[in-house]
């Protein structure tokens, strides 16, 4: 990528631009350099920046306008999903195998050659998870991992960063379960970045970037101790989700 952008230094606490400093085309493309260490990552996620880069590529850092965002009270639920999901004997846990959702999530999928989740993502997200800020969502059929995803927590907002299915409709049943459990402890917010066609059938919506870092102080603000999830999230089937999501 021949671009001249803000290099980031070496010191883990190096600033970052302001994000409304960001490219418009790319949108969002704000940085590169620096590094993955957890610290980086940290005041990344804060300052509502994240990175995102491919194999060969120097480490590039996001904040795109607008921020494709779900609100955990409005998530939208299918009827042929929610037929799925009642029929369903799935569970949905937390932190399980992260490893595997994360392993998962970079295998190349069949119109994608390649993945960005390179080995120094992978290797700095799971540093991440065993420092208790990275989670996984794990769709369980008995033992077998049919779907997931994983992302970073910190206060009340859940930042997503990417999702599979083994079967049809596990990468769904992760994202509303998660959305499910984020309700319930009065999160309102799941941070998608980009848009999809697949994330726009659950309720994703377009939120500007302004007001999306206008947001962040406050959910910010309290923030739940780091720690895995595996005993507080517990064991949620799916046909529980499969109920309607009232409206805020």
């Amino acid at each position: 990528m021949n671009l001249r952008l803000p290099w980031l230094g070496d010191a883990a606490d190096a600033p970052f631009p302001a994000p409304a400093s960001a490219r418009r085309h790319p949108n969002g493309l704000l940085a590169a350099g620096g590094d993955l260490s957890v610290p980086r990552l940290l005041a990344a996620y804060r300052s509502g920046i994240f990175p995102w880069y491919g194999p060969g590529e120097p480490i590039l850092w996001w904040s795109p306008d607008p921020r494709c965002v779900f609100h955990t009270t409005r998530m939208h639920l299918p009827r042929r999903l929610a037929r799925t999901l009642a029929a369903s004997t799935w569970q949905v846990v937390a932190d399980t195998r992260f490893a595997d959702v994360i392993d998962a999530c970079a295998a190349p999928r069949e119109a994608h050659a390649g993945t960005w989740i390179v080995p120094e993502m992978r290797n700095a997200y799971i540093a991440l998870h065993e420092a208790g800020f990275a989670h996984s969502i794990e769709v369980l059929d008995g033992t077998e991992l049919v779907g997931g995803l994983y992302g970073v927590s910190l206060g009340r907002v859940f930042f997503a960063e990417s999702m599979f299915s083994a079967c049809s409709a596990g990468s769904k049943a992760a994202l509303l379960g998660l959305a499910t459990r984020l309700r319930e402890w009065g999160w309102p917010l799941i941070d998608a970045q980009v848009p999809s066609p697949h994330l726009y059938t659950l309720g994703a919506q377009m939120l500007a970037r302004e007001a999306f870092l206008q947001q962040l102080p406050q959910l910010l603000d309290g923030s739940a101790p780091a720690g895995h999830w595996r005993q507080r999230f517990g064991t949620l089937a799916v046909e529980r989700i499969g109920r309607p999501i009232p409206a805020a």
